[in-house]
């Protein structure tokens, strides 16, 4: 007997999603990463003294940004260890990130723990993370927090220890971090949704209505995202409704069954949808579910491998890049030359440039500076003494 529509969606849905988290969760592989040499990282550099509580947004717009690049820094003295407190390892993204982690740890001769939370609901979890890497064991911590705020006591109470606290990719308003390396969140929603006003002016339109997917409520990222898509809004030369915001994990079930949310109560009225890396690729089913394949086009945040691809076969338009790898390479890049003693006074803020990424830019764009090579493996542990000559 056929399945109805919700139940084939739905199925269809835990299929794709649990094909993808096993992929995650694969065993620790023994091959590790090239040894890989980049050229320098274009980056924004804000300086201190900055009033308290900004995020690293609210920095940019201070006024007081360099632009610069972030070169290889050079090999390190001893073998520092280093925790990496991730959200989860659930996607491409944050599996870009482990590369670039444990490709520069070879490189720079430093160890590395990366201790993965179970999502944006285990905010919990990653507190006790914080805790437990607070307890003398590393010489830094690297923490992408789950909370654009909820991480702040814990962040105070390891530099209290005197162990340097450095924020990578997701923001936090603390000013209790040594440096913040992350990307502007706020352009992620601007350029994504210029490039969808753009697109539409191109296709004569004069009104669009759009929906975001842009991950878990609470997360600096995800709130970056909304602003930035809501100011593109305000100041588009055509008018553009934001008809509706569903916020959830970056789960690719959890997008999956949000997106049919959005279709079941907007499908017909709607021009396009913008959604996070875990979102935007879980949207297309449920589009397709509808038959809405011609209707509604589909622009990401930010860019995986899987985007990539997408977008190469034209079932994703567009998708602007935070460009993971390079943020995670001047994460631990910036934690050596700390420990190391080679920069006197340190940046408040690191920021990445974007990029963005369409069909006509995909075949002479740096995929390599955004994302983990094909069939890349997480790795949550690397020692350099434990590793054969």
């Amino acid at each position: 007997m056929p399945l109805p529509q919700a139940s084939r969606l739905l199925t269809s849905a835990l299929l794709l999603a649990v094909s993808t988290c096993v992929t995650a969760a694969a065993p620790t592989t023994t091959v590790l990463p090239a040894v890989v040499k980049f050229d320098p990282i274009p980056v924004h550099l804000i300086p201190r003294p900055l009033p308290p509580g900004l995020t690293a947004d609210a920095a940019l717009r201070s006024g007081r940004v360099s632009t610069g690049s972030y070169a290889m820094s050079a090999r390190a003295s001893k073998p520092w260890r280093i925790a990496f407190l991730f959200p989860h390892l659930k996607d491409p993204y944050w599996i870009g990130c482990n590369y670039g982690v444990i490709s520069e740890a070879r490189r720079l001769g430093v160890a590395v723990d990366i201790l993965p939370a179970d999502g944006y609901k285990d905010l919990i979890g990653q507190l006790r993370q914080m805790e437990e890497a607070s307890n003398g064991r590393y010489d830094a911590i690297v923490l992408s927090p789950i909370s654009l705020d909820g991480n702040n006591p814990s962040i105070a109470r390891a530099r209290a220890k005197g162990i340097p606290v450095f924020e990578l990719a997701n923001d936090s308003t603390s000013d209790d971090l040594t440096v913040k390396i992350t990307t502007s969140l706020r352009s992620m929603g601007l350029d994504a949704t210029r490039w969808v006003i753009r697109d539409a002016e191109q296709r004569g339109l004069t009104s669009i209505n759009i929906a975001l997917l842009p991950g878990p409520a609470g997360a600096g990222w995800v709130k970056g995202e909304v602003e930035g898509s809501r100011e593109a809004a305000r100041t588009a030369p055509i008018r553009v409704n934001i008809v509706d915001i569903r916020y959830g994990d970056s789960d690719r079930i959890e997008q999956s069954q949000l997106a049919a949310q959005l279709l079941a109560r907007h499908g017909h009225e709607l021009d396009y949808i913008i959604g996070c890396t875990g979102c935007a690729p879980a949207a297309r089913l449920p589009i397709h579910e509808a038959g809405l394949d011609g209707r509604i086009r589909v622009v990401a945040y930010d860019l995986t491998r899987e985007i990539a691809g997408l977008i190469r076969r034209g079932e994703i338009f567009a998708s602007a890049d935070t460009k993971g790898v390079s943020q995670a390479r001047v994460a631990i890049n910036a934690v050596v030359n700390h420990l190391e003693g080679r920069v006197r006074t340190p940046p408040h803020t690191v920021l990445v440039k974007l990029g963005i990424v369409d069909q006509s830019s995909l075949n002479h764009y740096r995929l390599d500076e955004s994302i983990a090579p094909d069939g890349y493996t997480p790795i949550l542990s690397y020692d350099p003494q434990q590793e054969r000559p």
